[in-house]
């Protein structure tokens, strides 16, 4: 398979080149793949480089769900994205293959797509071809640990007598495992992870009867200009990292500091999670965490980036007062994040309209479910 600057060597493989995002055009070359899709609504972009198929989407579904993508046979990506979670894991912090603890909480998968930036605090990694490989490659921490190991998971996939006919009808010019068909399939598989079937989404599209009133008065609180929730969780996707078409992104606009720590009086995070400014090492990018989407957001507890709120509750309780502890009189705090007041009714009614953000149906569906469940690898 030939990627941006060739990977296709015999020895260990390193991580491939991502695909440029110019490369990406919404409703880019698509086969024979059919999106479940409400009206109206167009499906994510897709990078010429990695049309979508059904037979990539499938390829990508077994991998995502096979423990040999780690090389101690130990982990699959489903370790950490398990569907009844909304591919989250319920975990504060996940653990890599090796043991390694990861500094950072496993996200949903759900829309994935859609999103322009992809983990919490590296605002690079703007496409699935481009995150892919960390869990795949990093080292500190290991997750799937594939480098210096790359060629033996990749013959180990090879001799499964699964995976000849599945990778051939994926790649047919190429079908041969090697880093850049793995890739390229788990990032079709987690790009057709679309939700859209929610409560919500079938009360906004005319069903009265979908939400309970409860919902509805949460609905009404949360696209109020006395909470601004709108102001971060825009768009179809409630995140300001999923633009809505004809936008651009806005550098690192995305990413915001929500008052969540100030351990030194200066503002500072703790040293392993200081967000953007881990990369840049900026001062006005401390703490500052993608802000992530709301869609199934009731099922992907515990929250925040380090995992330390354990329920939606507490989450609004801490915007409720602009912040947690000194964290809300931080200087490098978001403007946005201003607290207001609730009774204890209303922040019941914005849990229930936030519950109506999960989509039973994307949870339970057999496209994106374990095909190895009761068979042997």
């Amino acid at each position: 398979m030939a990627l941006a600057a060739g990977c296709r060597s015999r020895e260990t493989p390193a991580p491939p080149s991502p695909v440029p995002p110019q490369a990406a055009a919404a409703g880019a070359t698509s086969r024979d793949y059919r999106w479940a899709l409400p009206p109206g609504l167009e499906p994510p972009a897709v990078p010429e480089a990695n049309p979508i198929s059904a037979a990539r989407v499938e390829l990508g579904r077994h991998l995502f769900y096979d423990s040999r993508l780690s090389f101690n046979g130990t982990q699959s990506c489903s370790s950490c994205h398990v569907q009844e979670l909304a591919f989250a894991d319920g975990e504060r912090l996940p653990t890599g293959s090796t043991g390694d603890r990861l500094p950072r909480n496993s996200p949903g998968l759900q829309n994935a797509g859609y999103l322009r930036t992809l983990t919490w605090n590296n605002p690079l990694l703007t496409s699935l071809e481009r995150q892919i490989p960390v869990p795949m490659f990093s080292e500190a921490p290991v997750e799937l640990d594939w480098t210096g190991h790359g060629r033996a998971i990749l013959d180990r996939l090879a001799a499964d007598e699964r995976y000849p006919a599945l990778f051939r009808a994926a790649f047919p010019d190429d079908p041969e495992p090697d880093v850049g068909t793995v890739l390229y399939a788990l990032s079709t598989f987690v790009r057709a992870m679309v939700s859209f079937d929610s409560p919500y989404d079938r009360y906004a599209r005319g069903d009265e009867q979908a939400l309970s009133a409860a919902a509805r008065r949460g609905l009404e609180l949360f696209e109020s200009d006395r909470l601004g929730c709108r102001a971060c969780h825009a768009g179809d996707n409630f995140t300001l990292a999923a633009p809505e078409p004809g936008t651009e992104l806005r550098q690192t606009a995305e990413f915001v500091n929500v008052g969540l720590y100030d351990i030194d009086g200066q503002g500072a995070y703790p040293d392993t999670n200081t967000g953007v400014h881990e990369l840049t090492r900026r001062a006005e990018d401390m703490g500052r965490m993608r802000i992530p989407s709301l869609r199934n957001v009731a099922l992907t507890a515990p929250y925040r980036h380090d995992g330390s709120v354990a329920d939606l509750a507490g989450v609004i309780r801490e915007y409720e007062a602009g912040g947690r502890g000194p964290g809300a009189a931080s200087r490098f705090k978001d403007s946005r994040v201003r607290g207001f007041e609730l009774s204890e009714g209303e922040r019941a009614d914005l849990v229930a309209f936030l519950e109506s953000l999960t989509d039973a149906t994307f949870v339970a569906d057999p496209r994106f479910s374990d095909p190895w469940a009761g068979r042997d690898r």
